[in-house]
């Protein structure tokens, strides 16, 4: 099992549609699939009809009254299953603190799932906390979309920063670029700079395209109503790389 989680210091980058986007690839090669959706808003839960709630809440789920398996909700689409988000996950940090590792228990909650998902997708809200440093700690990849501007090129230098200062030595970043757009020369220039000072970079970029807004009129991944897209394309693609970097 693989845990790929979506993640980002800053908000707005298309962390959510990455996560749902490459889960529904991962699932439609054959793969067994989940996403956890840990947004307090919702958003992936949005895109598979799904309603945000989990019984208990966070509070439950962290003490161990709740065994993830148990809440985990069936999609529309073969090998795809997803663990909703509840509004209670906004406290999540402050059940965290209560436990004596706090930055484990995901990771804890997670294991017991190894011998049913090949994927798991970690939909993670933006901004460094407890839960942040949880994901760390149970993802093997970190999964981060960046825009390719200079203030998305800042909060990329501090996430490097952070996982080099707390040792994450076992987590692997893999960044890559969301919400391109080509016609601008910023974009086009930011993103052949940052290839060179960072080639750990994917060469995929993600699109700024409407169909990937789309999304959230039809309620479902791009492959559900628009597999020949441009987009569609793109995440395929990045599918790939990822696939490759991953049996690397």
């Amino acid at each position: 099992m693989k845990i790929v989680a979506l993640y980002s210091i800053k908000g707005g980058v298309g962390k959510t549609s990455s996560a749902v986007n490459l889960a529904f690839i991962s699932a439609f090669n054959g793969f067994r699939t989940l996403v956890w959706d840990l947004d307090p808003q919702g958003a992936s839960s949005y895109y598979f009809r799904i309603k945000p709630k989990v019984k208990g809440g966070s509070k439950d789920l962290i003490a161990g009254k709740r065994e993830l398996d148990g809440l985990i909700k069936g999609s529309d689409f073969e090998n795809l299953d997803l663990l909703p988000s509840d509004f209670s996950f906004r406290n999540l940090d402050l059940v965290l603190e209560t436990k004596k590792k706090p930055t484990l228990q995901l990771k804890k909650l997670l294991a017991p799932l190894v011998e049913e998902y090949d994927f798991i997708f970690l939909d993670c809200p933006p901004n460094i906390s407890l839960l942040s440093e949880a994901v760390f700690e149970a993802a093997d990849i970190l999964l981060s979309p960046i825009i390719p501007t200079t203030l998305s090129l800042r909060t990329l230098e501090q996430l490097e920063k952070f996982i080099e200062d707390h040792k994450l030595h076992n987590l692997e970043l893999i960044p890559f670029f969301s919400m391109a757009d080509r016609r601008k020369k910023m974009h086009v220039e930011m993103m052949e700079a940052l290839v060179n000072s960072h080639p750990g970079i994917l060469k995929t970029a993600i699109p700024y395209a409407s169909d990937i807004e789309r999304m959230g009129l039809e309620r479902m991944p791009l492959g559900g109503f628009s597999k020949k897209s441009v987009s569609m394309q793109a995440y395929q693609s990045l599918w790939q790389e990822l696939m490759m970097r991953i049996d690397t």
